[in-house]
């Protein structure tokens, strides 16, 4: 410690964003001298109704010491093994964005380049039946692969569904316990210095005054700090993410709950499936320019498998994000930094890089300029790559049967995005960089789903042998779709560590059927204390 150690960070709101802040750095702060203290009000409710992630939350809760399956019962959490898409390249035509890789590359060339090479000799399957996580997730299947598994099980990658609410309150228990403090209050005005418009405390409704050095903006699309009182500026996305509106409502869940997430496209947007132990989140996300509030909410209510169980949310936005996420003392995370509709389920992670990043960059109370431009040079960086592969589901479709998808399927998109897709379009190839989110995997899941083919493939596939490579193909093929086989069904691995997947009440007007059973007896052919395969 010196004189320069930051003595006191405040955050401001509480919900995922907040909460997942102060769990992070009351871990990775806690040096004896630094102190966090986090403002919310209870009277201002949170954005979140359901979230669905992405794998590298594994990280975030694992740097924490979260236990996994206590995490999955207190948030009433299931698991993720990719998006199912429906109608997005046409209508009556679905796909499945699968985590982890498709396939093996051989001989230093890529899996898909191989794959299609090969569907150029013979009809072949959609590419997702290269890819254990989707082989797992369309039998409905799942449990975590050992760290010792030997077979095609280690490619197993996965995610969460879980309700935001209760991860937010699992995380401020665990934030308490490391020394947070939480103030209960709403702001009423935001000290600033004269000289430089630093942030130096926060008033209270109640006098109450919150000093501090370094302030974490969490208060939503508001951003009373980052926005309201730094007047930092909003860069708006909206002329190539044009959906501007969601409506939300929670349903009962008829059955045991699909490990994977679906989003199904609509005449003027899409609607999401989220499937809890509990419930089915379900949202329409749309255009007001074309689909009215109205017409949102009879269409998500038509469109759900099960009784609504509360009254439909409605949500308003503008996809885009701050010109800066660091401006002065204040750092900006979740929907005061920005927003990417959560098509590719991105929100959380961009809560989580953020917070890593302001980790890996925490300053002194110097302030170095050189570490704030660092930190939002990334955070645009991150953010640009989220929008151009969301951006990419609406470009690439083939539907001109509404004026929304006329209008996205002829849009001019950004240059950085159109250079992946003639790439792509050429001869399948994909170049990522050291910070961008989405593997190859994931664009060519989107690609070759929505039917941007590429017109020939890489000259290095040419070079191994066609007959060989079919037969590698074929085999890793059949080990998928054999240790998928022998994995328990995703609910009755909820139930085995003690999560609920059931559905409350109102049930369904029938019952589901049960499909097939599933024993934990020693001769099953899946053992969850020691991963055999």
């Amino acid at each position: 410690m010196n004189d320069h150690t930051i003595r006191h960070v405040v955050i401001l709101g509480g919900g995922t964003a907040g909460w997942m802040a102060a769990a992070a750095l009351s871990r990775f702060l806690n040096n004896g001298v630094t102190r966090i203290t986090l403002v919310e009000s209870e009277e201002i409710g949170t954005v979140g109704v359901g979230e669905a992630t992405i794998p590298p939350l594994l990280t975030f809760n694992r740097m924490l010491g979260i236990d996994e399956q206590a995490f999955i019962r207190a948030t009433g959490g299931t698991f993720k093994l990719g998006i199912e898409f429906v109608d997005w390249g046409g209508l009556g035509e679905r796909y499945f964005h699968p985590f982890g890789a498709h396939g093996h590359d051989l001989g230093g060339v890529h899996f898909h380049q191989l794959y299609l090479r090969e569907r150029q000799r013979r009809v072949m399957q959609d590419i997702s039946a290269w890819s254990m996580s989707a082989v797992a997730a369309q039998a409905g299947k799942f449990a975590p692969p050992s760290p010792t598994a030997q077979t095609a099980v280690k490619e197993l990658l996965y995610a969460y569904h879980f309700d935001a609410a209760r991860y937010a309150d699992f995380l401020r228990g665990y934030a308490e316990r490391n020394g947070v403090r939480r103030v209960e209050g709403k702001v009423a005005a935001v000290a600033q210095r004269a000289e430089d418009g630093y942030v130096t405390a926060l008033r209270l409704e109640d006098d109450q005054v919150i000093p501090g050095e370094l302030f974490v903006d969490c208060s939503g699309f508001r951003g009373l700090l980052i926005e309201e009182t730094l007047a930092t500026g909003y860069e708006d996305w909206r002329r190539w993410l044009p959906c501007d509106r969601a409506v939300a409502v929670p349903s009962a869940l008829a059955g045991d709950p699909d490990p994977y997430t679906r989003a199904t496209a609509r005449g003027a947007g899409w609607q999401w499936r989220i499937p809890l132990q509990e419930r089915m989140g379900n949202g329409l996300v749309y255009c007001s320019d074309y689909q009215t509030r109205e017409s949102a909410e009879r269409e998500l209510l038509h469109h759900l498998e099960g009784p609504p169980l509360a009254q439909p949310r409605h949500l308003a936005f503008t996809t885009g994000r701050r010109t800066l996420a660091w401006n002065r003392n204040v750092v900006a995370l979740g929907l005061a930094s920005g927003f990417v509709e959560p098509l590719e389920s991105t929100s959380i992670h961009l809560v989580q890089s953020g917070i890593a990043k302001l980790i890996a960059l925490f300053p002194d109370r110097r302030f170095a300029a050189v570490e704030r431009d660092e930190y939002n040079a990334q955070m645009h960086e991150l953010y640009e790559d989220v929008r151009d592969f969301v951006m990419l589901h609406y470009k690439a479709t083939r539907r001109d049967d509404t004026p929304f998808w006329e209008r996205c399927r002829t849009m001019d998109v950004p240059a950085s995005l159109q250079r992946k897709i003639d790439l792509f379009r050429a001869k399948g190839r994909v170049f990522r960089e050291g910070r961008d989110l989405f593997a190859t995997t994931s664009w060519v899941a989107v690609c070759l789903g929505q039917h941007v083919v590429p017109e020939e493939h890489e000259p290095a596939a040419d070079a191994l042998d066609e007959d060989r490579v079919a037969e590698a193909i074929e085999q890793m093929r059949r080990d998928y779709l054999a240790v998928a086989d022998k994995l328990p069904r995703h609910g009755d691995f909820l139930r085995h560590i003690g999560a609920a997947a059931t559905p409350v009440a109102p049930p369904p007007p029938t019952a589901p059927d049960p499909g097939p059973t599933f024993s934990f007896a020693s001769e099953t052919p899946f053992n969850f204390s020691a991963d055999p395969l």
